[in-house]
């Protein structure tokens, strides 16, 4: 381009393009061309001539439209989600067209009817990030709305994209008007920082000498991360993500990003007879420096003080404010028995194996920990957990009578101490697989209540919601809990399972094939892969994952499933397994 052929402007730029095209493409190219095709004729194109805009650009599956107003912009932009879901359910049954759309206000260049530069690359990442059938915006096109659109966007902080150089401030909006975050758009793009205080705790390092005690230097890390979960002011990264880390010495500002948060907490614990020294050190991710570091020197029995301490250290240094009820419980904090400390910490591993032995090993020694110390609330909750898995399972001879032990055993918790959130979170997995789905709720509320920051509390509230047949609502739970714990693998089975009972194979299928990429032996996982591609005629997928279901588990039953999972619609199975029978599956 020649410099007297340039000419700039200030103009709002709309990004879209289609999720999945090229899946899509690969299952039925001219049946997804012909359909795309229509669908900017008759649904795009006489929305941009109604809101005064002009496509400059086509993609394949995308496009580059201008427009002179910002708020023509947005209100383009939310009526095309809003008429491309409409279009999609009037055609069941078909593919459907789903959409990302990015909206950028910035400088653009003028050459003949094309349009170049910042403003317009910056819409292109915009949409990137966009949550599929939702709308991004930029702050600086969020300045210009926020009061003159009906529109209630969500804070979606602030993004690093790829060749830009300074961070993008997001706000995101979805037609059923729910507060996701929006979805990486690859593998280099990092989780959005929170507007709360964020951390993450590394696995401390076990200085104790003897690598045997390697376990407790694990259970005092888990321990400060549940203490700094329950603080509402706080956003703090799950357990299962911050041992991803683990004996992996990893560049503080890559945890950082990989993990969405600001500040990373790490630090070493020595354990001699009964005593114990905890060195710990938080550190801005974001710049790699370091804020404070404290040493705590006390008796085993005072542990929970020394966590207590580490908590305070925190909050105060982020200068987040405790709420009276949170203040309340720290002051009911008292001693703890050693051994009773140290078995259920020991069990805390055997559970993570997650196999039948180790859930007798794990009960065990939980009921000494209770023998030893009756007080201990946690104890009551973890055994009431172990009693359940087993049953779904059917470990260990489990029978019925495990739901009634993990029910007890969850109320026991709570009577031992209402503001431990471990017993109404057992009780709401107890009551759950028991049918009494509202019962659960309630419980899973209380429990999300005492820690707004559990991942399980969040994950168990949307298996509820699952099972009440609320997908959509389960689905925003399970984004949570996925954004809480990200490197976890389970919360991407279950949000594959909630978006294959909306319908949303595509996301679906992203989802489950993640999943097994984290856990190749899944059966369950692969059940439900077999039910979806049944579902939109793969058979020969459907019968290979199938296959794969009784290779990895030769016991797995479909009759054993439907008896056991709670959902209250009883044809629900029926409707997914209706797709391995049609792939001609014999089940």
């Amino acid at each position: 381009m020649s410099n007297e052929s340039i000419r700039r402007r200030l103009a709002a730029i709309l990004a879209a393009d289609v999720v999945g095209y090229s899946r899509l493409m690969e299952r039925d190219e001219k049946g997804t061309h012909t359909l795309l095709m229509e669908r900017w004729r008759e649904v795009l194109e006489p929305l941009v001539a109604a809101h005064q805009g002009r496509v400059f650009k086509r993609t394949g599956d995308g496009v580059l439209v201008e427009f002179g107003s910002a708020v023509n912009a947005v209100e383009c932009a939310a009526a095309l989600q809003q008429a491309m879901a409409y279009a999609n359910r009037a055609a069941p049954g078909g593919p459907a067209i789903v959409l990302r759309v990015g909206v950028n206000l910035g400088d653009i260049m003028v050459h003949d009817t094309d349009l170049y530069g910042d403003g317009v690359n910056v819409a292109a990442r915009i949409e990137a990030l966009a949550v599929p059938g939702g709308v991004a915006i930029s702050d600086g096109i969020h300045e210009y709305v926020h009061s003159r659109v009906g529109l209630d966007f969500v804070d979606g902080g602030y993004h690093e994209v790829k060749n830009i150089e300074r961070p993008v401030h997001l706000w995101t909006w979805s037609p059923e008007g729910r507060a996701i975050e929006p979805v990486k758009a690859d593998a280099e793009n990092t989780p959005q920082l929170p507007q709360k205080p964020s951390i993450a705790v590394l696995p401390f390092e076990n200085m104790s000498g003897d690598p045997e005690q390697g376990y407790f230097a694990d259970g005092i890390t888990e321990d400060i991360i549940t203490d700094l979960s329950k603080v509402s002011g706080l956003f703090v990264i799950a357990r299962n993500s911050s041992f991803a880390y683990k004996g992996k010495s990893p560049d503080i500002r890559k945890v950082s990003r990989e993990l969405g948060v600001r500040y990373v907490l790490e630090g070493s614990v020595r354990r001699a007879a009964d005593r114990i020294r905890i060195n710990a050190q938080m550190i801005d991710g974001t710049t790699g420096g370091h804020l404070w570091a404290e040493r705590y020197d006390r008796g085993l029995e005072d542990i929970f003080a020394v966590q207590d301490e580490v908590t305070r250290t925190i909050v105060d240094a982020l200068r987040v404010k405790l709420t009276p009820s949170e203040e309340e419980r720290r002051e009911s904090r008292g001693k703890v028995d050693p051994e009773a400390y140290d078995l259920l910490v020991r069990s805390r591993r055997s559970i993570l194996q997650f196999n039948a032995q180790s859930s007798m090993d794990a009960r065990s020694m939980l009921k000494r920990a209770i023998t030893i110390d009756p007080g201990l609330a946690a104890a009551y909750a973890a055994l009431s957990i172990v009693a359940l898995t087993d049953f779904i399972n059917q470990w260990n001879g489990a029978t019925p009578d495990n739901l009634t032990q993990a029910f007890e055993l969850a109320q026991k918790a709570i009577e031992t101490d209402e503001t431990e959130p471990q017993g109404p979170h057992a009780l709401s997995l107890a009551l759950s697989w028991m049918r009494r789905l509202d019962e659960a709720e309630r419980a899973a509320e209380r429990a999300m209540e005492l820690d707004p920051n559990s991942a399980s509390a969040h994950t168990a509230l949307g298996g509820i919601r699952e099972f009440q047949g609320r997908h959509e609502d389960a689905l925003a739970l399970y984004t949570r809990a996925n954004r809480l714990d990200p490197q976890f693998d389970l919360s991407l089975h279950f949000l594959g399972r909630a978006l294959l009972s909306l319908g949303r194979f595509d996301e679906a299928e992203i989802a489950f094939k993640r999943r097994l990429a984290l856990a190749p032996r899944s059966d369950m996982t692969r059940f439900y892969l077999a039910c979806l591609y049944g579902r939109i005629g793969h058979h020969e997928e459907a019968q290979r994952y199938w296959r794969e279901v009784l290779e990895v588990n030769p016991n797995f039953s479909i009759d054993h499933l439907k008896r056991a999972v709670p959902y209250r619609d009883p044809d629900l199975l029926d409707r997914l397994t209706d797709g391995l029978r049609r792939a001609g599956v014999s089940i």
